[in-house]
């Protein structure tokens, strides 16, 4: 059985309290690389775009014409000046259209996210925040309390206890920050992170539905 996983704590103001006990949910404990690997390698694959084209001899326009005749010039035989060897000529063996992507099982998607959620908080890269309530959008507060925290020169994602427009468009000018609701995020995003803060009642939450799936089950 696995030790409890804690987690630094902050108020809205940056002030630091008490460490919290990270929920079981997805703090296990457990570290699965095998998974972590195939979720990046599918994000990254997924994240191309497969456009790279070019053309071969037969594609290529013009060349219909032999440029000279076969004998007696004193130069090399031609059938075409799209021939593979001349400038402006086809592709031997060129790059065509093709998708990139990777569909990876449900159960391993979530166990990659768990196990970057746990890499991250065995770390103690994991900062329980209190709710943040900004009443209109300030960048300036946003970078302050991040400062304050320790981690404004970090990468960091913050995870809000659902959509939080105020928040999302206070880290929209800081090039290293990321928002997104808690539970929208993928493993690579929290791998991303240098530091992942998450709004205490997002982890309230989550742990009060998931002990009622438990009941129900």
């Amino acid at each position: 059985m696995t030790a409890s996983l804690k987690a630094r704590y902050f108020k809205a103001d940056g002030k630091a309290g008490s460490a919290r006990t990270l929920p079981a949910d997805p703090f296990d404990g457990v570290v699965h690389e095998e998974s972590l690997h195939a979720a990046v390698k599918a994000h990254l694959a997924n994240r191309r775009q497969g456009t790279a084209a070019a053309k071969t001899r037969s594609q290529v326009r013009g060349g219909g014409r032999k440029p000279w005749r076969q004998k007696g010039t004193g130069r090399a035989r031609v059938g075409s000046i799209r021939s593979p060897i001349w400038r402006g000529g086809g592709v031997v063996f060129p790059p065509t259209p093709r998708s990139y992507r990777i569909d990876l099982p449900k159960k391993v998607r979530r166990l990659a996210k768990r196990s970057a959620f746990n890499a991250r908080a065995s770390e103690d890269r994991v900062i329980v925040l209190e709710d943040l309530v900004m009443e209109s959008p300030k960048t300036r507060e946003l970078a302050k309390l991040l400062d304050k925290l320790g981690i404004a020169e970090e990468k960091v994602l913050i995870l809000t206890a659902g959509p939080r427009q105020n928040v999302f468009l206070s880290a929209r000018n800081l090039p290293n920050v990321e928002v997104q609701p808690y539970g929208n995020e993928s493993a690579y995003d929290v791998l991303w992170a240098d530091s992942v803060v998450i709004e205490e009642s997002a982890l309230r939450s989550h742990a009060k539905s998931a002990s009622e799936e438990v009941t129900d089950a």
